[in-house]
């Protein structure tokens, strides 16, 4: 059994019981579908994870984070709460190196340190769906941002960080492809057109019949402006009033 096999494993049992799922890949299947300014700068195939989180965490992880620590009023509640649960794995982890790449990290020049939906891609966790995967599209040289849709969760879900564990090789790691869940065209240009043209309503995470969506609760919290959001969470109770000055 590869050292990837038993890192994938006690990844899964550290995450999947927090509403986390966990995908591994191969550097070089990232970097062989873009161009050399988007590529991570690791041997061919070294060992990567993509973390996705479930409709669940919403419950399993977010809502437990918050009764049990004291937020940084100045970062987003949820990017707190993942990068707690990273640093525990970092932990859990400790014989070996760890990179953790978030979903929201830039270099200078605003470019994404990853592509989360390339990777999400590669990996076999969800299917990135993009213009070029429409044949004689009808947008002309209109641009067209692509979106990556997941087998049981549909649109229902979010890309959170990249984990690579930059001492292990994984050259006998086979590569999953992602299920295309969409296949029709015409499925394809509503699902792109509701992603680009009107993303706010939600519509395109229903592109196909989801096994698990977000409850209302969480729905409402994501919708609502991140600047907004802590003042939401103390109206639910769920974290403390900010005393007066």
């Amino acid at each position: 059994m590869g050292a990837h096999v038993e890192i994938l494993e006690k990844l899964q049992g550290a995450l999947q019981a927090q509403g986390f799922e966990v995908y591994p890949f191969q550097i070089c299947w990232y970097n062989g579908v873009l161009d050399p300014v988007f590529h991570l700068s690791y041997p061919p195939d070294t060992l990567a994870f993509v973390v996705l989180s479930a409709p669940s965490m919403f419950e399993k992880s977010f809502k437990p984070f918050l009764a049990q620590h004291e937020l940084q009023s100045l970062r987003d509640p949820i990017d707190q709460c993942v990068s707690y649960h990273m640093a525990r794995v970092k932990e859990r982890f400790s014989a070996h190196n760890i990179d953790v790449i978030y979903d929201y990290e830039l270099h200078p020049n605003r470019r994404p340190k990853v592509l989360m939906q390339t990777a999400a891609h590669v990996s076999g966790a969800a299917y990135y769906y993009q213009r070029k995967d429409v044949e004689q599209d009808p947008w002309e040289k209109r641009k067209m941002y692509g979106v990556c849709i997941h087998p049981r969760f549909g649109g229902w879900f979010a890309i959170r960080a990249v984990l690579v564990f930059t001492d292990v090789q994984a050259p006998g790691l086979e590569q999953t492809l992602p299920i295309d869940c969409v296949p029709s065209r015409e499925d394809r240009i509503s699902l792109l057109e509701n992603f680009n043209f009107n993303w706010k309503d939600g519509k395109y995470r229903d592109v196909l019949p989801a096994k698990e969506k977000y409850s209302a609760e969480q729905t409402l919290y994501f919708t609502t402006p991140p600047a907004e959001r802590l003042n939401l969470l103390r109206l639910w109770g769920q974290i403390q009033p900010t005393p007066p000055c």
